[in-house]
C-alpha cells in the first residue's frame, strides 16, 4: 500500500453564512411551483436550465433535465449553422443522455437526488444525499460508472461522505488538542485493479484560515497487489507530485470560489440566490490568439 499526504492552508468559510445560504436555497425550491414543465420561483421567474420531464414537482420519482437549447448557453451561445456543419456527427450508438431523479424531498430531514448520464458509451450514475438540508449535517456522494462494451476494466465505483458537524467540531478544537479520531471527510474508490481511500481533516490556523490535511492511500487488489506494489515503487515520485499538484489546484479553485461569493445576509442574500438561479451564466469570452508581428521592411 502507498500513502501520500499533503497539508495546505485555505481561506475559511463562515459557518453561519454557509448554513443561511443552504436554508435560503431549500426554502426557494420548497416554495417553487411547476408550470408547463418550467420551475417557477415564488416571484414567478423560471429557474434557468431546469425543467420537469416526468412526475410531479418535488415528489419522489420526479425527473428533471435541462431546458432544450440552454445547454450551450454560457459558452458562446448556440453554434452557427456553418460551424455546426463542420463538426463531426456523434455516432447513433453513442447517445448523450442526462437526467436527474428526485429520490427524497423532506427539507427538514433529507434531500436525495440521483443523476444518470450516458456519453460516448460510458454510463455514469451519481447519487447525492444531504441530511438536515437547512443546516447541513452531512453530505453523501456515490458514483458508479461502466462501459457495457468494455468489460470489467471499464467499471468503477466510489463513495464519499462529509460529516459537516464533525468538520466544524474539528475547527473548534484548541491548538494543542489531538486531531479527531475520524476524518470528517472520507472517500473511497474501487476498481478491478485497485482501491483508493482519501481523507480530509481540518484544523483552525492562528490567522483565521484553515490548515487542511489530505491523505491518499492506494493499494492493489487480490493477485495484483504485488504488481501494483512494484509499479508504485518506480512511479511513486510522479504519483506523489501529481497528488500534491491536484491538492494545490483545488486550493486555488477554492480561493476563487470564495472570492466570488456574495457578502450578504438576510433578505439581500436570498434575493441574490434567486437571481443566480434564474439568470443564465455569462458567456465565457475567448482570448484572442496572439497575432504575428508584421515583417520588417528590407
Amino acid at each position: 500500500m502507498a500513502r501520500f499526504a499533503h497539508t495546505v492552508t485555505v481561506a475559511a468559510l463562515d459557518r453561519g453564512w454557509f448554513e443561511e445560504t443552504a436554508g435560503h436555497v431549500v426554502d426557494l425550491f420548497e416554495a417553487s411551483r411547476e408550470q408547463d414543465g418550467a420551475i417557477l420561483l415564488p416571484d414567478g421567474r423560471p429557474v434557468h436550465g431546469l425543467r420537469l420531464l416526468k412526475g410531479r414537482h418535488l415528489q419522489p420519482g420526479a425527473e428533471y433535465g435541462e431546458t432544450p437549447g440552454e445547454k450551450d448557453e454560457g459558452r458562446g451561445g448556440p453554434q452557427p449553422a456553418v460551424e455546426a456543419a463542420a463538426l463531426p456527427e456523434k455516432a447513433p450508438s453513442e447517445p448523450s443522455v442526462e437526467a436527474a431523479v428526485l429520490r427524497e424531498w423532506r427539507p427538514s430531514r433529507v434531500i436525495a437526488v440521483e443523476s444518470h448520464a450516458v456519453d460516448e458509451g460510458m454510463s455514469m450514475r451519481v447519487g447525492v444525499r444531504l441530511r438536515e438540508p437547512r443546516a447541513p449535517k452531512s453530505l453523501e456522494l456515490s458514483l458508479d460508472g461502466h462501459n457495457p462494451e468494455g468489460g470489467s476494466l471499464y467499471r468503477f465505483s466510489g463513495r464519499a461522505r462529509a460529516d459537516l458537524h464533525a468538520w466544524w467540531a474539528a475547527l473548534d478544537l484548541p491548538p494543542a488538542a489531538p486531531p479527531p479520531a475520524r476524518a470528517p471527510v472520507v472517500g473511497k474508490a474501487v476498481h478491478r485493479l485497485g482501491k483508493a481511500r482519501l481523507t480530509v481533516t481540518p484544523r483552525a490556523a492562528g490567522d483565521g484560515s484553515w490548515r487542511v490535511s489530505v491523505v491518499l492511500s492506494v493499494r492493489g487488489r487480490w493477485l495484483l497487489r504485488p504488481v501494483a506494489a512494484v509499479g508504485l515503487l518506480f512511479a511513486r515520485k510522479p504519483v506523489e507530485r501529481g497528488f500534491r499538484e491536484a491538492v494545490d489546484s483545488s486550493v486555488a479553485e477554492w480561493a476563487e470560489m470564495l472570492a466570488e461569493l456574495p457578502r450578504l445576509r438576510g433578505e439581500a442574500l436570498r434575493a441574490e440566490i434567486a437571481d443566480a438561479l434564474t439568470e443564465p451564466p455569462q458567456p465565457v469570452a475567448e482570448e484572442p490568439e496572439p497575432s504575428e508581428p508584421a515583417p520588417k521592411p528590407l
